[in-house]
């Protein structure tokens, strides 16, 4: 195996939060310029997703996101190269990584329903129309009920510390509380904001979870 291949799941984990990012930016605020700011949050958050499922295969070992590998031309052939892969493999696809994830790394998604449902969600947007309803709040739900677990599983990562808002938490944070968002809550976040700071809902049950949530999180 080539030597590039070994630390290609950091470069894949690394564009998989840029793509998470991207898709809170789009999820959380609007653009005057473009009316499809709702509908490329879906798109992002899925992408960034089986990005960031294929890195942590790909920890374990790179060839392991392949659904079919390059054949050698002779028993003699070179090691596999990044050309090889590029030009004669195939990755897993979206809706069957969940079961390559856990059967290679033991890693389990949080929701493996709401991922199914959400890559049927980004399906429908790419080749059809969004479906007449919030997918704003349905694609926070999934960032933060399925990628934020998983990532703080894997790497000790929070989902709200990666959005591209100019000012990250005190924008950001205040839109998943009206939304009733449940988050995972960062160290990066609380050095900018504390509990008593955001305008909590009258939802009692929401509030309690955050409450909660910040109590425990890492200092």
């Amino acid at each position: 195996m080539e030597e590039g291949l070994r630390s290609v799941h950091a470069h894949m984990r690394e564009l998989g939060l840029a793509a998470l990012a991207h898709a809170n930016w789009h999820a959380h605020c609007v653009s005057p310029d473009n009316d499809y700011w709702a509908e490329l949050s879906v798109i992002q958050a899925a992408h960034a997703t089986e990005i960031l499922i294929k890195a942590r295969i790909a920890q374990e070992h790179p060839l392991l996101i392949f659904e079919t590998l390059p054949k050698p031309a002779t028993q003699s052939a070179m090691p596999l190269s990044v050309a090889d892969l590029i030009e004669n493999g195939r990755t897993y696809q979206y809706a069957d990584l969940p079961h390559r994830l856990w059967a290679t790394t033991g890693v389990e998604l949080a929701d493996v329903d709401r991922y199914r449902a959400f890559g049927r969600l980004r399906n429908a947007i790419q080749h059809f129309t969004a479906p007449p309803r919030d997918v704003t709040q349905e694609t926070l739900e999934f960032i933060f009920e399925v990628v934020d677990p998983f990532i703080n599983q894997c790497w000790g990562l929070f989902a709200i510390d990666h959005n591209e808002d100019y000012e990250p938490y005190s924008v950001f944070v205040p839109a998943l509380v009206r939304r009733g968002i449940r988050f995972l809550v960062s160290p990066e976040m609380l050095d900018h904001l504390e509990y008593a700071e955001l305008d909590w809902p009258q939802d009692g049950a929401y509030r309690s979870e955050m409450e909660k949530r910040f109590a425990v999180a890492p200092k």
